[in-house]
């Protein structure tokens, strides 16, 4: 376990934006995983611990303390049945996880292909896409509870998986992922599709199936249609993804943003929602472009993709603080237009964001 100082983090992120990491430890193992966080916990480091760098927004003035990039790898399978039990380390590949999963026959995650970062990333934010999340079949993780200074396994019941959120996101000492568990349907086709853009590009309906590898291709052909998938000759593949979440508001808020809606496009034009139980999902990227931020919308250095209206692209020389301004300006904007707030989706890191 190699410490190096003054390390470039803009790099080591899919903006490529901020500054350098005080320090930076890469961690191959569970061991060096556990030994890194748990010096800079007792030394009192501020500590931040970094994936595949798709997900976060670096301060310009960088991070002030340890950044441990985790770097583990492994996956152990368990047949059980119709089913298989995976444990995956957390420096594993994402994507890669999925392209194994179908594979093997391995169904419930196929909808989630073409999503950068590493596997111990997403219990974070409960990774979703296309009609699937993690929270749908994972079983457990394994983490290093900073607060006990101990390995412990947390099941998911205990995770406080809601919509791209979890009990970790946001915990300012929080538990550091070791491993994933994951049990998934040993049928070598896909679990009932659900995500309307999916199926109708399939040709299928909601409630069937497809051949694994079939959903995975599309699933990666519609996620680069929106440059939402990492690539080197696609200039708007240089964001963190999806900037916004899409906002989930209770029948009255929901009745209100109607009314406002259709003052603006009319009353015949529909005004897309997904019912989310009692609450009512709204589509982010149509408020964003309906606010008056369209495709290929640029301020200086940034621009709202041309493929989706979720991504902030940097096309170069840019600094976070000029990201963030860019930011403001937008979610200003759809709160007068609309009175919705807009939620970050990235992680702020760096000593400017507390």
């Amino acid at each position: 376990m190699k410490e190096e100082h003054d390390v470039p983090l803009a790099s080591r992120t899919t903006l490529g934006l901020g500054g350098p990491a005080r320090r930076l430890v890469r961690c191959e193992t569970e061991a060096e995983i556990v030994s890194a966080v748990a010096g800079a916990d007792e030394a009192g480091v501020p500590l931040f611990v970094l994936g595949g760098g798709s997900n976060v927004v670096v301060a310009d003035e960088g991070f002030p303390g340890l950044v441990v990039e985790i770097a583990s790898a492994g996956v152990e399978p368990r047949a059980s049945g119709d089913r298989v039990e995976v444990e995956v380390a957390a420096g594993e590949d994402w994507d890669g996880f999925v392209a194994r999963a179908v594979a093997e026959g391995w169904s419930g995650i196929e909808c989630l292909a073409g999503i950068p970062g590493r596997v111990g990333a997403t219990p974070i934010q409960n990774v979703g896409a296309y009609g699937q999340d993690v929270a749908q079949t994972l079983a457990y993780v394994r983490v290093f509870d900073r607060r006990r200074g101990a390995v412990v396994t947390l099941d998911a019941r205990t995770c406080g998986f809601s919509y791209r959120n979890s009990r970790f996101k946001g915990d300012r000492i929080c538990p550091v992922v070791l491993s994933v568990g994951f049990v998934l349907d040993a049928r070598g086709r896909s679990r009932p599709l659900a995500y309307e853009e999916l199926c109708r590009t399939l040709g299928a309906s909601a409630g069937d199936d497809r051949p694994l590898d079939e959903v995975r291709r599309t699933v990666i052909a519609l996620r680069r249609r929106k440059g939402m998938v990492l690539d080197r000759t696609d200039p708007d593949s240089v964001s963190a993804g999806s900037f916004f979440t899409n906002p989930i508001l209770d029948i009255e808020t929901f009745r209100a943003f109607e009314a406002r809606a259709r003052a603006l496009v009319g009353s015949d034009a529909p005004v897309p929602r997904y019912l989310e139980d009692d609450r009512v999902k709204v589509p982010a990227a149509w408020l964003v472009e309906r606010a008056g931020f369209l495709r290929g919308h640029t301020r200086g250095a940034f621009r709202v993709s041309t493929k989706h209206a979720l991504a902030l692209v940097h096309s170069g020389g840019g600094t976070t603080r000029e990201l963030l301004a860019f930011e403001a300006e937008i979610r200003a904007a759809v709160g007068a237009v609309f009175g919705v707030t807009l939620e970050r989706e990235p992680v702020l890191v760096g000593e400017s964001y507390g």
